[in-house]
């Protein structure tokens, strides 16, 4: 088995149908579909049986609701192939998306993950394209830093070596899963690549984790980008994408204050960032670099109060 394909279902009945036939009817055949129903309530459960009794591809799962990440885990549990790859029940995938992107790894057997475009909340009002160049990464943190990895961590646009999860599971009981788990996988990954091939259709959710984040969830979010600046600090701070970075951290450290009033710093970084905010200005980030101004001078309450006035006056 060439590639396993792991579905949480919870709550879909509406969508699954979809999301499956659009998994299916991919020019795939040496794959598998695993379909975890994670206690839904709904007929959800159901139509997973219905569709496996149609198709010999589909296995279906059914446990006690655990949530996203542990039904993830369990699919990752019984997956039998090679490599192993994601989809949400309230999205799909665009025609001719595997294939393609399982000819890469075939004839690039060196490459731990492959990551694909995805157009990004569709049906919501910042619907937009994720797209990437082909370019091939053998440093995890210049994947991280260079591809803004940060900002598309997402599990489901990716092809992965199996092997990456021998000793890796997605955090039970977390939100913003995929930003904790990535870095563990990138950790292991020798060559990450990426590819203007194939399409990943993410819909736009307004009861999602996106949507609805508290305090507390984006302190989860902010805890998980800490420890990945914490790793970068020695090695990358004169660089103008750790700069980028770190200013994208502080920002996330701005939302918790402002939905939690929580007093979580982010790490000190002790380095002569005049050369990266020089370079950045350059590069057009005007806006960014004031923001790190901002808050070496009048710290994270400030940089927060910046915002909230900023916010007043564009919104």
């Amino acid at each position: 088995m060439k590639l396993s394909v792991i579905i949480p279902v919870y709550r879909v009945e509406h969508t699954l149908e979809r999301c499956v036939r659009s998994v299916l009817s991919q020019d795939c055949t040496d794959c598998e579909v695993i379909l975890v129903d994670d206690g839904s309530p709904d007929a959800s459960g159901v139509i997973c049986d219905r569709l496996a009794s149609e198709c010999s591809r589909i296995k279906v799962v059914h446990k006690e609701n655990g949530g996203l990440s542990d039904a993830r885990n369990k699919g990752l549990d019984v997956a039998c192939g090679d490599y192993v790859t994601f989809v949400d029940s309230d999205d799909y995938l665009a025609e001719n998306t595997y294939r393609p992107l399982m000819d890469i790894v075939s004839s690039h057997p060196e490459y731990d993950i492959l990551e694909y475009p995805v157009f990004v909340y569709i049906g919501g009002k910042d619907e937009r394209m994720l797209s990437f160049r082909d370019v091939e990464y053998r440093s995890a943190a210049d994947y991280w830093l260079s591809c803004k990895a940060y900002t598309h961590s997402y599990a489901w646009n990716k092809i992965y070596r199996m092997d990456l999860f021998k000793d890796v599971r997605f955090p039970v009981g977390k939100v913003f899963e995929d930003v904790h788990t990535l870095p563990l996988l990138l950790a292991k990954a020798k060559v990450v690549a990426a590819t203007g091939v194939g399409m990943y259709c993410y819909c736009w959710n307004p009861g999602g984790i996106t949507a609805t984040a508290s305090g507390d969830d984006l302190a989860s979010l902010l805890r998980a980008h800490q420890r990945v600046l914490g790793n970068l600090i020695e090695s990358h701070s004169s660089t103008i994408e750790f700069l980028e970075y770190y200013i994208k951290v502080l920002n996330i450290q701005c939302d918790v204050c402002r939905l939690s009033g929580a007093g979580i710093t982010t790490p000190e970084v002790k380095f002569a960032f005049f050369k990266p905010l020089r370079d950045l200005m350059k590069a057009g980030g005007g806006k960014d670099a004031l923001k790190f101004v901002i808050y070496k001078a009048f710290g994270i309450r400030g940089l927060c109060l910046y915002n909230k006035i900023r916010y007043m006056f564009h919104r």
